[in-house]
């Protein structure tokens, strides 16, 4: 598996899957979350509408995930999943581990080779640039640990993540992490160059 960090614009990503840093209502916002609706087209939030007249009347839980098409988006879906806001008091670092391996789970399931992410949680949600960077290249870590070891135990995992090892069919080529600013880019480049997560 490869892992590239850029900085960009997710939307443009010519990648299978790219990931939404989406709110429960699944219905669309602002940062990430307001620039893939405008890039995917109104089909996008039809298909959430749907979503959510009929598998997910309460909307998507925090930490977990669901996909669409991608509809006017160069990717072929939309993984959508729904970070902690620590303003709201949703601090327990496994709920944001839970988006990158919720999303990893959807990924597999799909079949998708390469798998754009966002910088989920370090917008409006709170949380430092750093400490998502370390969240997210964590959960990778024990997820290409347990895919060698063909072991679902992986660990010390974080909610969600047995389920994802048992239902991975595939595991992806390349993950992207797409940050829209300079200065976030830099810091998952540094948090990765340190070698805390995927050793």
């Amino acid at each position: 598996m490869d892992i590239s960090i850029v900085e960009g614009d997710i939307t443009l990503r010519r990648v299978d899957a790219i990931v939404n840093a989406a709110n429960s209502s699944l219905l669309g916002g602002g940062g990430v979350d307001g620039a893939i609706h405008r890039a995917a087209g109104p089909r996008l939030l039809a298909a959430c509408r749907e979503l959510r007249r009929t598998v997910l009347p309460d909307g998507l839980p925090v930490g977990a995930a669901v996909t669409t098409e991608a509809f006017d988006l160069p990717a072929r879906w939309v993984i959508h999943t729904v970070g902690p806001n620590r303003h709201a008091g949703q601090r327990d670092p496994a709920l944001l581990s839970s988006c990158f391996t919720a999303s990893l789970q959807e990924a597999a399931r799909l079949g998708a080779r390469s798998v754009a992410f966002p910088a989920i949680g370090a917008g409006v949600y709170g949380w430092p640039a750093a400490q998502v960077a370390q969240v997210a290249f964590d959960g990778i870590g024990r997820y290409q640990h347990a895919q060698r070891a063909g072991d679902s135990s992986a660990g010390a995992a974080a909610p969600g993540e047995t389920a994802l090892i048992r239902a991975a069919l595939s595991e992806p080529e390349l993950i992207e992490f797409v940050l829209f600013t300079g200065d976030i880019a830099s810091v998952f480049r540094e948090t990765y160059a340190a070698g805390n997560a995927l050793s």
